[in-house]
């Protein structure tokens, strides 16, 4: 996102904005558990991932079931787990599986622009802070500065993960860096205004959006360390606007109809560029407005 001189609606100067059917339960049974059976298939510890059908055996001793008729029984005082707990370690592992592996991009980073796919492909949550990812947000720095930029996300870098930074004074030095990593908004605030923005992904367009005016956020810091965050005006207007980026969502997609029409011209521009540069047709064409 670049920074412009702008008139809102409401406030008397701001900047603009450019950048940027159920199974039973369906898990894994503890390792303290062994299946007897007839069968000697079935006499070993389970520790994969598996579909089952479990029910407490009645008139039977505290802690033993079954699972498809092969009875469970604890070992060392382990005590079956709920249904309610296998489901649970389920969706945790899953949520594990779809974490970001090892960070992996370029340099020098470059500004992805519309209509790259890159700005619609899945941004994975992230679970290693480490040097190359501290080294991701000073490059990203970087290039945010270069271009006249107060926010930047990662996949306009053509990094598809949940990370962005921003400054609200858009030069070194000056005003403070915000790195966020896996950010999720859980408060919006009913209070809108209208901003100009523009964004490094759409050179040279800009044009009115209206949103929250202030947001809660929770999210991760460069360490690791989870933190809640309050933010109002300009630096909320940046944060969402980055924020849609790692929705997969693009600035113009949150514009009113009328104001659409006035930059569609600009956007089927782009298209064509895209096209001319890479010999591609273009994997997507401006469509309209989405709801909130």
């Amino acid at each position: 996102m670049a920074m412009t001189k702008m008139v809102s609606l409401k406030t008397p100067a701001s900047f603009a904005l450019r950048a940027s059917s159920p199974l039973l339960f369906n898990g894994l049974l503890p390792l303290a558990y062994s299946i007897s059976s007839s069968s000697p298939q079935t006499m070993k510890k389970i520790g994969v991932k598996a579909s089952f059908q479990a029910k407490v055996l009645p008139n039977s001793p505290r802690g033993i079931g079954s699972v498809n008729g092969v009875i469970l029984k604890p070992r060392m005082g382990v005590m079956f787990q709920a249904r309610r707990g296998f489901l649970s370690e389920l969706r945790k592992m899953e949520e594990e599986e779809d974490f970001a592996s090892e960070l992996q991009y370029e340099l020098p980073l470059k500004i992805v622009k519309y209509p790259d796919s890159r700005l619609r492909a899945k941004n994975k949550p992230i679970n290693i802070f480490d040097e190359k990812l501290q080294r991701l947000a000073d490059e990203m720095f970087d290039v945010m500065y270069k271009t006249d930029g107060v926010g930047l996300s990662a996949p306009q870098v053509g990094v598809n993960v949940q990370f962005m930074v921003f400054n609200p004074a858009g030069e070194r030095g000056k005003g403070e860096e915000v790195i966020l990593v896996n950010p999720e908004i859980y408060k919006y605030f009913k209070k809108k205004n209208v901003f100009t923005e523009g964004c490094l992904s759409f050179p040279d367009i800009y044009a009115d959006v209206e949103r929250p005016i202030s947001v809660k956020i929770k999210a991760w810091d460069i360490k690791g360390k989870k933190f809640i965050l309050s933010l109002k005006e300009f630096n909320a207007q940046i944060f969402q606007h980055e924020y849609d980026h790692l929705q997969r969502i693009l600035f113009f997609e949150r514009m009113h109809p009328d104001i659409l029409e006035t930059i569609r011209p600009a956007l089927q521009d782009l298209e064509q560029k895209y096209e001319i540069r890479t010999g591609m047709l273009a994997p997507e064409r401006v469509k309209g407005h989405i709801q909130d």
